[in-house]
């Protein structure tokens, strides 16, 4: 009867105490959690495109020797802003002199001749076809002292337009040849920057700009700054780079102070405007394998992992391609607390408050 009565209250103290730990597990279950969310917002809005750019000035020329000889003289330095007609070389004329005096002297005499044989003409002592003979070797003599004039000239080299001088590739006393560099020029009143722009935003830039209007860039410049002249949009090459999927556009900056110089480069800043954009704020969203998801939040509370596609970025903002719908809701907080499927308790924040929160946070 003992033996009985010991297992009798074994088997309660067990029952207790199962009982006991049953109660403790029920009082430490905690209610599923309560997170922030909000619903996307829709806005007119834009986002600043960027893509690196080459400088080339509006002119940028070769100056060649247009006639064999010595270097004479040479009247500026390299860097210098030159004035068109300004001498820049100076060749050795001395042949060419010579050249031109003796043209002028073979010239001097078929005109004596032509100026005789007219006056016997008139007088019918020669014929006609004797004149006409001595009026084409007078012609001949004239051609002659303007072609050596010419070569006389040519051993000037003067500025084409207003520019900046490069590197002297000759020094005074160099022999050059007929069409031997002697540096290069640049006008850069006006400066071409050209940047290449992939083929879907080539797309979207056409289809938004069918008119002759201009649409104005600007340029940040290697150090950083911004340059304070505005660029525009002049022209869109022909041709699209097959291997790099580019095409080429050119915008036109003034220089008016010469800040900028021929072979620079720096960073075209483009607008590109959305209409009606889905935006949400980044913070919502996390990424797995290079892919973006958001949790979206179904009617019956439960958490479902969305793939979103992200058109553009903005400061603590994303526009949505595709993926969400505007009335939808997704989780703000805790993304990495819970997991697909589970279910929540949300605290809805309205789209204008979180928006508000993120300008503060960036101030």
């Amino acid at each position: 009867m003992q033996t009985k009565l010991n297992s009798f209250v074994t088997l309660m103290l067990v029952a207790m105490a199962i009982s006991g730990c049953t109660r403790g597990h029920e009082e430490k279950q905690e209610p599923p959690p309560k997170l922030e969310a909000t619903t996307p917002f829709r806005e007119d809005t834009s986002v600043i495109k960027e893509y690196v750019c080459q400088i080339h000035a509006i002119r940028h020329i070769e100056l060649r020797a247009l006639e064999r000889g010595y270097i004479q003289n040479i009247f500026v330095d390299e860097g210098q802003f030159v004035k068109q007609g300004s001498p820049m070389f100076k060749i050795m004329p001395n042949v060419y002199q010579a050249e031109l005096l003796k043209a002028k002297a073979e010239a001097n005499t078929a005109n004596i001749e032509y100026l005789n044989t007219k006056a016997l003409t008139d007088k019918n002592i020669v014929s006609v076809n004797e004149l006409a003979l001595a009026k084409a070797k007078l012609d001949k003599a004239d051609a002659e002292v303007s072609l050596m004039d010419t070569h006389l000239n040519f051993t000037n080299v003067n500025a084409p337009f207003d520019g900046i001088m490069d590197h002297l590739e000759v020094r005074n006393g160099s022999l050059v040849e007929e069409g031997a560099l002697l540096t290069t020029f640049s006008d850069i009143s006006k400066l071409w920057v050209y940047f290449n722009v992939p083929e879907a935003e080539y797309l979207d830039y056409s289809m938004q700009h069918r008119g002759n209007d201009k649409t104005e860039v600007r340029l940040r410049m290697a150090n950083g700054h911004i340059y304070d002249q505005p660029g525009f949009i002049e022209t869109i090459e022909a041709d699209f780079d097959n291997t790099a999927g580019n095409i080429e556009f050119r915008a036109g900056f003034p220089n008016p102070d010469r800040l900028l110089r021929h072979g620079e480069t720096g960073t075209i800043l483009m607008t590109k405007p959305y209409k009606d954009a889905l935006i949400i704020p980044q913070k919502a969203t996390f990424d797995i394998l290079d892919k973006t998801y958001v949790y979206v939040i179904k009617q019956d509370g439960k958490l479902e992992q969305r793939l979103i596609h992200v058109e553009a970025s903005l400061p603590h903002l994303f526009i949505i391609k595709d993926g969400l719908k505007g009335d939808e809701t997704i989780l703000l907080e805790g993304l990495r607390k819970v997991h697909a499927g589970e279910g929540v308790e949300i605290d809805l924040q309205s789209p204008e408050k979180v928006r508000s929160e993120l300008e503060l946070y960036t101030e």
